[in-house]
């Protein structure tokens, strides 16, 4: 359906991407990842048209829809929500209009011209039909709906809606429209969980292709099946969902440092050969081999990834069993009673996720918590001990702007030494220059990371936090998670990204119509209960693909005890010829002697790091003291260069043999 060749984009001396090429199926389902800043809105922009690449081309199929969801919406219409949503989709509006006419058309119009009127007539209305038409506005209901809205909500105009809200029904507009492609600029942004779900549900039958950009990792499982991730100096297509790639990116990232290890080695090998025997005439055509073959090495890159950094955070405060209990509790906004008679205990060492859909209550109730907000009648009382330490948005505008960010952390660890708090900086991706970065010109995710650390750095036992996953990227969202595991104290938080009530929560509480619902375990088994009403019996259950089928082949048989033994028809092997014999041979020797090359290597570099320690002994002072101690030293150093010489050499010989061996062996394969 739509074709990416050879795409590259820069903006001034930073490339996004080079000579990036994909398709985009008429299914497909397709995650576009990569770090805050890496350039996924820009090829969103080009494949949509609004900005052109450096090089290379956007191909589409004749009369293909793109429909593009972003993350900065303006809205100037003064319609109401269901009345706006409904006119989204501009051909069924202009078949109304036609239709209309020509219904018109027909009550003036001569006989003779009835039956040319009527066959239009009928046209548009199986078009209308197939537009799905008729039922657009139960359609649009349906949708707004699956998005949170009520019914309630219909009439009323768009200006009465708050940006989150407002980007909730643009995403409607479009699912109603159907583009042949959907392009989704972080669409999970301003969804609760209960509208993510009908969303994910939503796509899967979704028509059309769908390429979507987010820092929901749950989100992406569920939903996608492609990954292109726009990764340092390099892009990768990968077929699966998120964790299939980050699977596969681990085990590519090591196996390209392990070999970048052992090219690293074989340079040195092949330079110390070179260098050796440069002089020998006997030898001349080996070394300009290798020096060739040394000027023509692809050298191995491994990319910079993320890893996880450990670091302690201050012990909190000991407190009481009982943290904090709400009693009574009367919070009301005018007329709009959000809770009456409120009551609830946190205990020490729990790990709160508020969840339930937008508007019932759970800011509201983390305000209460927090001592934030006032509230008309009950009694909240702190436990012995507490002290707390409070995340929301408006933690941004406590951030100086002209201080740096290690001048910032500075403030919430008054009397740790710059290192300690480097590194936690680093802990938190800044890294190098960062740290001396003001603040003013930091991006909203640097904001919101710095300001993790700060609180998390703060001496307090309870931490409630307001959606602090906003502006975060994946890997943010990650380096949050593991701080969160590594934090001591008790734990509060609201968040739409599953993944972290996942990695955090051991009690979840649903707020629903000023009600709650405690429930003490973790975020998978809350699910099941409230789809299920009950928790799974079976210990061994591991969710949806606990019963997985096993083919045993035909011809296999079962052996005593379990397991599978193939069988297979005897029959006399045919005799190898001579050359075939000849050529076996060669081959096992090729093995064998790159084994012992192997051997060799590893005995050279152990021989070499055994020096290396006896060299830094002689640096030291400790060694001189004792007569005996610099004799001995002196002598193993002495033995250790003569095994490195006598391994050395021995290691070449192994070469020039591998050589020769090799250059039989592909003699043999020319003919």
């Amino acid at each position: 359906m739509i074709r990416a060749i050879d795409i590259s984009k820069t903006y001034g001396e930073r490339k996004l991407f080079t000579n990036l090429s994909f398709d985009i199926g008429d299914r497909d389902r397709i995650a576009l990842i990569g770090a805050n800043g890496s350039g996924k809105t820009t090829l969103f922009s080009i494949i949509v048209g609004e900005l052109i690449p450096d090089s290379g081309q956007i191909v589409k199929s004749k009369d293909s829809t793109i429909g593009f969801l972003r993350q900065d919406i303006n809205p100037t219409s003064k319609n109401k929500l269901l009345e706006d949503v409904e006119n989204a989709p501009v051909e069924i509006k202009e078949i109304e209009r036609r239709i209309n006419a020509l219904n018109q058309s027909l009550e003036q119009a001569a006989v003779e011209e009835h039956d040319r009127l009527l066959r239009q007539l009928g046209e548009l209305h199986h078009r209308y039909e197939a537009l799905g038409g008729y039922n657009i506005r139960h359609e649009a209901q349906t949708i707004l709906s699956g998005l949170g809205f009520k019914q309630t909500d219909f009439e009323r105009p768009l200006s009465d809606f708050s940006g989150g809200w407002l980007m909730r029904a643009e995403l409607a507009k479009l699912l109603l429209i159907r583009p042949d492609l959907l392009l989704l600029d972080e669409p999970t942004n301003h969804l609760d969980l209960e509208a993510q779900v009908w969303f994910e549900k939503y796509l899967q039958t979704y028509r059309g292709a769908v390429m979507v950009t987010s820092h929901d990792r749950a989100f992406l499982n569920r939903a996608v099946n492609r990954v292109i991730a726009i990764e340092p100096g390099e892009v990768i297509c990968h077929t699966g969902n998120y964790d299939d790639y980050v699977v596969t990116r681990q085990k590519d990232l090591e196996n390209k440092e392990s070999a970048a290890r052992r090219q690293e080695r074989q340079i040195v090998r092949e330079e110390r050969f070179i260098e050796r025997f440069r002089a020998k005439a006997t030898k001349a055509s080996q070394v300009q081999s290798r020096i060739k073959r040394l000027e023509k090495l692809q050298r191995i890159v491994v990319p910079r990834t993320t890893k996880k950094i450990h670091f302690a955070f201050p012990d909190p405060p000991h407190s009481g069993k009982e943290l904090m209990s709400l009693r009574h509790i009367r919070k009301a906004y005018g007329g709009n009673v959000v809770y009456n008679d409120l009551n609830l205990v946190i205990n020490r060492g729990d790990r709160i996720a508020l969840v339930g859909p937008n508007g019932a209550g759970k800011t509201t109730l983390l305000k209460i918590l927090a001592g934030v907000l006032s509230f008309e009648g009950g009694d909240r009382v702190p436990g012995v001990g507490m002290k707390i330490a409070y995340y929301a948005q408006y933690v941004f505008d406590q951030l100086e702007p002209q201080n740096t960010a290690l001048d910032e952390l500075k403030l919430s660890a008054a009397g740790q030494e710059d290192v300690t708090l480097r590194k936690i900086l680093g802990a938190f991706l800044f890294t190098g220059d960062d740290h001396y970065k003001k603040v003013s010109v930091l991006s909203g995710g640097e904001k919101a990371r710095l300001a993790l650390a700060k609180i998390l750095l703060q001496p307090a036992n309870f931490l409630l936090m307001d959606e602090p996953t906003n502006h975060l990227d994946i890997a943010s969202r990650e380096i949050l998670g593991d701080a969160l595991n590594d934090y001591k104290g008790t734990i509060c938080l609201i968040t739409h990204d599953r993944t972290l009530i996942r990695d955090v929560a051991n009690k979840i509480i649903e707020v629903n119509a000023g009600q709650l619902e405690v429930f003490d375990g973790n975020y998978d088994e809350f699910m099941y209960k409230k789809e299920h009403g009950t928790l799974p019996i079976d210990e061994d259950y591991e969710g949806d693909d606990a019963d997985i089928a096993v083919e045993v082949p035909s011809d296999s048989l079962w052996l005593p005890g379990g397991g599978l033994k193939k069988t297979t028809p005897k029959h006399r092997k045919p005799q190898p010829s001579p050359d075939e014999l000849k050529k076996s041979q060669l081959q096992l020797e090729n093995k064998e002697i790159t084994r012992k090359i192997s051997e060799k290597e590893k005995k050279i570099v152990l021989l070499e790091n055994k020096l290396a320690e006896v060299e830094s002994a002689f640096s030291g002072n400790g060694l001189y003291g004792n007569a005996a101690q610099v004799q001995n030293a002196m002598q193993t150093h002495h033995h250790l260069k003569e095994e490195i010489a006598a391994a050395s050499a021995e290691w070449e010989q192994l070469s020039l043999d591998a050589e020769r061996i090799q250059k039989e062996l592909a003699e043999f394969q020319a003919g």
